[in-house]
């Protein structure tokens, strides 16, 4: 006789979910998304290390936990709008507490002209339709699990639009809040976000926490740029240290339309971030440079998939790795040419410091080509800091600590100089230091 599995207090916690009365109810084929994603997840539960998107990331910890699922209590909740803000950045934002929808710390009463910028509750009461093909998606593969959690139970989320042609002059915020509650909250937000063809916009995304939590949240975004059009993508994550934060990005690049992401992670106790990009226009470009910073026992762990679909595209990725202490680190990195994309441009690189002799970082550099005249490069180094450098600094009287910190604040901050915005990447720089031992 087989032995009885044992109970999963994450899977068991969802089975009567149901009850759960979400934003946007009501709508049949809505209802029928959630439940077939939730079904779907409950059969197959959280992957574990034997799934190779999660090899690195073991989430049986997780697995023993109970969440509880929405907060209304968010709309109480003491937050002030000064820990919000960002040098730089004073254009329209949008906020959310555990998951749900601010106004009072949002920024919405001037939008500029032809922008849309809503809370997805808002969207799904007054009129869903628009949001069916993006909200009826089913994720077929074990390694979505949280992006098939989100689509079941994502209430509420980003909904923001450029018009054809349009230049959006201030960058746009969005902002999501950890705060305490009563026991452990799991929030889930799903953001739509499209540029149409020729339009421009500066995005931040900022994960923040005011106070120490356990929370579990995630973020599921799709976002479109038609032909032409340009974003400008700031992410400044500083999560509760003990908070989890799984996130998934879908990109998809029309032709000549360019993309450029500038990602600072710092917080959290367990942190994913999925981003598959799909060039499918000809003359795309992509270009990502990202850093995480890890201490104590952290564990942040990137995946990036590009796939290029169409002639001449491009992608450039700049990524740096840091960890000290017990921390874990992991990086993914994965470029596809398909059969068809002639004359693309791919390139990728991940350098990384150790700090301590018990850190470790995992690094993953994948390339394949199914094209011709491709131009392609990938490669991937662990470390430590020069010895030489530090004796330089040390012998011109600089404590060890400081030399250290000065050397690994240097082999970060150049991933940041592409950054356009100058406050902002002068507060990217600060954080990064302040993070750092």
């Amino acid at each position: 006789m087989s032995p009885t599995p044992a109970p999963v207090p994450f899977i068991d916690g969802l089975r009567d979910i149901e009850s759960v009365r979400l934003a946007g109810s009501g709508h049949a084929w809505l209802d029928a998304a959630r439940r077939e994603n939730l079904e779907a997840f409950i059969a197959a539960g959280l992957p574990d290390t034997r799934a190779e998107a999660w090899k690195y990331t073991a989430l049986r910890a997780l697995g023993q936990r109970r969440f509880a699922h929405g907060d209304p209590g968010a709309l109480t909740r003491s937050v002030a709008a000064k820990e919000l803000a960002l040098p730089g950045v004073d254009g329209p934002r949008l906020v959310f507490v555990n998951g749900v929808f601010r106004a009072d710390l949002s920024r919405l009463e001037t939008l500029p002209a032809g922008l849309v910028l809503q809370p997805l509750s808002q969207v799904l009461a007054n009129d869903p339709e628009p949001l069916r093909f993006a909200l009826s998606r089913h994720y077929r593969e074990t390694s979505d699990a949280f992006a098939r959690l989100n689509a079941a139970l994502a209430g509420d989320g980003v909904v923001l639009r450029v018009p054809a042609g349009a230049h959006i002059g201030k960058p746009v915020q969005l902002c999501f809040v950890g705060t305490p509650a009563e026991g452990d909250l799991a929030w889930h937000l799903r953001n739509v976000i499209e540029l149409g063809e020729g339009a421009e916009l500066d995005l931040v995304e900022h994960h923040v926490s005011n106070i120490a939590h356990k929370h579990l949240g995630t973020v599921v975004a799709d976002i479109v740029l038609h032909d032409g059009a340009r974003l400008q993508h700031a992410l400044l994550q500083n999560a509760a240290e003990e908070s989890t934060l799984i996130r998934r990005s879908s990109l998809h690049l029309g032709a000549k339309a360019h993309a450029a992401l500038h990602v600072l992670e710092l917080g959290g106790a367990l942190v994913r971030h999925d981003l598959h990009a799909e060039l499918r226009g000809d003359e795309a470009r992509l270009d990502t440079r990202g850093v995480f910073v890890l201490r104590g026992r952290q564990h942040i762990d990137t995946q990036l998939s590009i796939r290029h679909q169409a002639l001449h595209t491009a992608s450039e990725s700049t990524w740096r790795g840091v960890a000290d202490e017990r921390a874990h680190g992991v990086f993914r990195g994965a470029i596809v040419v398909a059969q068809g994309a002639d004359g693309s441009d791919a390139s990728l690189s991940n350098k990384n410091l150790l700090l301590s002799g018990l850190a470790e970082i995992d690094t993953k550099p994948e390339l394949e080509i199914y094209a011709d005249e491709v131009k392609a490069a990938h490669g991937a180094t662990i470390g430590q800091l020069d010895e030489r450098a530090l004796f330089y600094l040390r012998s011109r009287g600089l404590p060890y600590a400081e030399a250290r910190a000065l050397l690994t604040a240097a082999f970060c901050r150049s991933v940041f100089a592409s950054l356009p915005n100058e406050s902002l990447r002068e507060h990217f720089s600060e954080a990064l230091i302040a993070h750092l031992p």
